[in-house]
């Protein structure tokens, strides 16, 4: 029951999108008449197929990568559409889906509502003067007539259970129509292997930044620790009366050890963001910016916690950076998700310039991010203002 039911959800809400299409096939003729209007057009009619996608990925649990968007400049825009087969695909969905999904759904819906009337038949028709018709044009009036609904709901529900066979049948050929081109797999396996080398490079690089200040930073400090007991220890035996200074000053060495330690632990991954969250940690730094920032947020809910550690350490590294080399007097953080995607925006209206090259952080914020296949840009033109945006798949 469970599979024709699924089976009539996907074939029906098809009939929805089927509809569309039709609407869309006839934004696109007018796009073609009217080529101007073809790259204003073509993304419009990209989210409609998108829809598609979506619900395909729902019924079979196999997600179809959407192409990549049609941004950019006017003209930009014209020679991507014009060109791109992704865009080819797109226009043969339409005019295929337009057809087989009106017809699929207008079965599913015609067949399952025939269904449900027959057993009203029995019940109705004598309290009806005069009688009705039923959903095929029979003109049930009397108790022979309606009887006759026992044999078709028995034929209808045989028709019924052949629903997720029909729904099988438009999503073998939904995915080989939506499937993006060759070109665009073997764009996205590169950019899937860049994307595990960054991963890699990411993780060398922090296990060696974190065993560097492990190194250098606390092992030192309790080697120090350790001397001053062992100090100590012998002027406790020399000269108990000045032991306890040496004491104290070990227990101070051991504090400053212990703090190194937590920084670290910070590094990797931040307590704040266990106990507020992302947004709660955020709005934590934004507070301590020698610059005054404001944050704009959405109601996030927890993430998964390579992606809140990303986010969390790009706007502290961006926020670093205006208040040392930007000369801002206010800056924004904007955090908003779709529910598959987290977007972080730190923007400021400083002198702009930035340059990843000169030791500001930038290219470790994109390397951190590419890690998580995410995406992380930034505009900086001379004069201002700086903008960084990074978006992080969340995994939903």
């Amino acid at each position: 029951m469970k599979r024709i039911w699924a089976a009539f959800v996907y074939l029906a809400t098809g009939l929805l999108t089927a509809t569309a299409s039709w609407l869309a096939l006839g934004v696109l003729l007018l796009s073609v008449v009217v080529l101007p209007l073809l790259p204003i057009t073509a993304p419009a009619i990209r989210r409609i197929v998108d829809l598609d996608r979506r619900r395909l990925a729902r019924f079979t649990n196999k997600t179809l990568p959407s192409p990549e968007p049609l941004t950019g400049p006017w003209l930009h825009r014209a020679q991507r559409v014009l060109s791109d087969p992704a865009s080819r695909k797109d226009g043969t969905w339409l005019i295929t889906h337009a057809l087989y999904g009106t017809v699929f759904g207008a079965i599913a819906i015609s067949i399952s509502g025939a269904l449900l009337q027959q057993p009203l038949v029995p019940l109705l028709w004598w309290s009806i003067p005069g009688g009705f018709a039923n959903s095929f044009g029979v003109h049930v009036d009397s108790w022979l007539k309606a009887l006759l609904s026992v044999p078709i709901a028995i034929v209808l529900t045989l028709i019924v259970t052949q629903l997720p066979k029909l729904a099988a049948l438009d999503a073998k050929w939904a995915e080989k129509l939506l499937a993006p081109p060759k070109a665009s797999l073997e764009k996205r396996l590169a950019e899937v292997v860049a994307t595990r080398a960054a991963a890699l490079q990411a993780h060398g690089a922090e296990l060696r930044r974190i065993e560097r200040n492990l190194h250098d930073g606390t092992q030192n400090k309790l080697v120090g620790v350790v001397m001053m007991l062992g100090l100590a220890e012998r002027t406790l035996k020399q000269n108990p009366d000045n032991a306890l200074q040496a004491l104290l000053r070990a227990q101070d060495a051991a504090g400053d050890a212990l703090e190194e330690l937590r920084n670290v632990v910070r590094s990797i991954h931040p307590p704040v963001l266990e106990d507020l969250g992302l947004d709660g940690a955020i709005q934590a730094l934004a507070a301590r910016c020698p610059v005054p920032c404001i944050l704009q947020a959405d109601h996030l809910g927890r993430m998964p916690a390579a992606v809140e550690a990303a986010a969390y350490f790009a706007v502290a590294e961006a926020l670093t950076n205006v208040a040392k080399h930007s000369g801002a007097r206010h800056a924004k953080v904007i955090l908003g998700t779709d529910g598959s995607r987290l977007t972080v925006v730190v923007h400021d209206d400083g002198k702009g310039g930035a340059d990843e090259k000169q030791g500001t952080g930038l290219d470790g914020i994109r390397g951190r991010v590419a890690a998580l296949d995410g995406i992380a840009a930034i505009s900086s033109p001379e004069g201002g203002p700086t903008v960084l945006t990074v978006v992080l798949p969340i995994g939903k």
